[in-house]
């Protein structure tokens, strides 16, 4: 059996070698398979084991493996040196490490505004709630934002779309650190959050055109890690920063990172897009060299071939007609009622701890933010292993022995009872005026749930359908930022009127009630996913 060394990536030859116009190798021709592997997961389940490939098709010989034999390699890599599952194990996770970084900006830069408003206020003598309008714009962009990165990837190309929204993410953090209004300031926010959530709504393409299935959810755990992280390190950074110097330096710091995000992709990015459904002497050339490379950055070689991919129509249907897609819709409507209360709370809970019995000062808010960050590194290294060995568990457990896209559901059951009893905890100590540590341990509780819950619901939906593994992390993006979005403006009216252990509370149930969405996935996700079939784009 043809076999892969997942480090140096480079397979060896099959038997039956075809090759393309360059001289390489290309395994998706001209060898004996009768099985498109990604495909037939899609809808039958994925298919990692040896022993059951051999129960499937007789020609299971010439499919590749894993170095040790034991995994079944989905999608099959070519030997094309275009294809990115080939490239070296560096190189991959190189671009994973840009992508996490750049993810790690918006929510970062977002909540940057979640502590300046104080001083903003006072400055521009405008309320707190009116100066946090300008947030909530934020937020809201960083969630439709993605949903346009993703189809216009799908026409211009990942790499394209990537750095010219990363550039424009610069000059628009620029302007916030710059503005001398209140509605200029506003105004670069908006359009910060809808061109610095590339990464963030888009990041999963990347990893689809990376990694294989059995990889996909450990990666997704890294990147998902920054995305969490970086709204709690936005508080936590800029409140010693604003202690000792005016706010704008706490936007000036954000440009910086996103300069040097921008510096990295330039450096590091490459175009990941692969049609693998292409023959290999029909797919566009690469220009070699650093020329080459700035014309993949801006766009140019992808200009040339862009008839090889969607058309501009086909683009912007994709998202549409993933959202369509019946678990799709629920796995999105279950994460906004999840994950809004962690906006809603980020974005707020500086004026719960300001006030008595706390009365927290900027340095204290800072402090006080390492609890998440702790949690979310702790929901990352569990992860790392967890969400594999429940998906593993169940598969061996099967009567069929394959990977079912609902087994990564289980991790939620998991994660639920952490969010549960964070947010009541919260609620009650913000309400009693209980030790500041108690308030601590249920944000970090809640905290390291959302983080667990983020990969499982992104893994599940992304091997029920890999073909649209931009749109359904930019439509994950749209429902969590669209959550915060209408938190972030009855917060604090609702927990004032009624009390944070009241409103913590109902938050809670509603958590409680969305994970019936998740039992119901479970029990009837495979038979949806089969009567909706699946996406058949024209391109992955």
């Amino acid at each position: 059996m043809a076999n892969v060394n997942e480090k140096n990536a480079n397979p060896e030859a099959p038997h039956d070698e075809s090759k393309d116009a360059n001289g390489a190798i290309d395994l998706t021709e001209g060898s004996e398979r009768d099985l498109d592997l990604e495909a037939w997961g899609e809808e039958h389940g994925y298919v990692l084991d040896v022993e059951v490939l051999k129960e499937i098709t007789p020609n299971w010989q010439n499919y590749q493996t894993t170095a040790d034999g034991r995994t079944v390699l989905i999608p099959q890599p070519t030997a094309d040196p275009r294809d990115p599952l080939t490239w070296s194990w560096k190189k991959k996770h190189l671009i994973l490490i840009v992508i996490a970084c750049t993810a790690f900006l918006p929510d970062y830069g977002s909540a940057v505004g979640a502590v300046t408003l104080i001083p903003q206020s006072l400055i521009w003598g405008i309320p707190q709630d009116v100066v946090n309008h300008s947030q909530v714009g934020n937020v809201f962009m960083l969630g439709a934002g993605g949903v346009f990165v993703v189809a216009l990837a799908a026409y211009f190309g990942r790499l394209p779309v990537l750095f010219w929204f990363t550039l424009t993410a610069v000059w628009t953090a620029a302007g916030c650190a710059g503005a001398a209004t209140f509605n200029t300031f506003m105004a670069f926010r908006i359009l910060n959050g809808f061109f610095s959530t590339v990464a963030q709504g888009g990041g999963v393409m990347f990893i689809k055109d990376l990694f294989f299935v059995h990889e996909r959810a450990r990666k997704i755990n890294l990147w998902a890690s920054f995305v969490i992280l970086s709204p709690y390190f936005g508080p936590l950074i800029t409140a010693f920063i604003i202690s000792t110097t005016p706010w704008q330096w706490a936007f000036g710091v954000y440009t910086i990172m996103t300069g040097l995000c921008l510096i990295l992709q330039i450096l590091f990015a490459e175009e990941t897009f692969f049609n693998r459904k292409m023959p290999a002497s029909e797919r566009p050339q690469r220009t070699p060299g650093v020329g080459g490379k700035i014309a993949r950055l801006i766009g140019t070689e992808q200009w040339r071939s862009r008839k090889q991919r969607s058309t501009f129509a086909q683009a912007v249907m994709r998202p549409l007609r993933t959202i369509m897609k019946p678990t799709v819709f629920i796995s999105t409507v279950y994460y906004l009622c999840t994950f809004a209360w962690v906006v809603g709370i980020n974005t707020t809970l500086s004026i719960f701890i300001t006030a008595p019995p706390y009365n927290f000062g900027p340095r204290s808010i800072g402090f006080f933010y390492f609890t998440p960050v702790v949690a979310a590194i702790l929901g990352e290294l569990i992860g790392r292993w967890l969400h594999d060995a429940i998906a593993m568990a169940l598969t061996h457990r099967s009567k069929e022995k394959k990977l079912e896209p609902e087994y990564r559901l289980m991790a939620i059951s998991i994660s639920t009872p952490f969010m549960l009893s964070g947010l009541i905890v919260l609620g009650f100590a913000l309400e009693e005026g209980w030790h500041y540590m108690l308030a601590a341990l249920g944000w970090g509780l809640y905290v390291f749930g959302i983080m667990i819950t983020t990969v499982a619901i992104t893994a599940y939906n992304l091997d029920s359908y890999p073909e649209g593994s931009g749109e359904i992390a930019a439509w994950i993006n749209f429902a969590r930022t669209t959550g915060g979005f209408i938190v972030s403006y009855f917060q604090v009216t609702w927990a004032n009127a009624e009390g944070t252990k009241q409103s913590f509370g109902i938050q809670a149930a509603i958590c409680f009630l969305a994970y019936l969405m998740v039992v119901f996935m479970q029990a009837f996700g495979q038979r949806i996913r089969e009567r909706a079939g699946p996406l058949r784009f024209k391109t992955d």
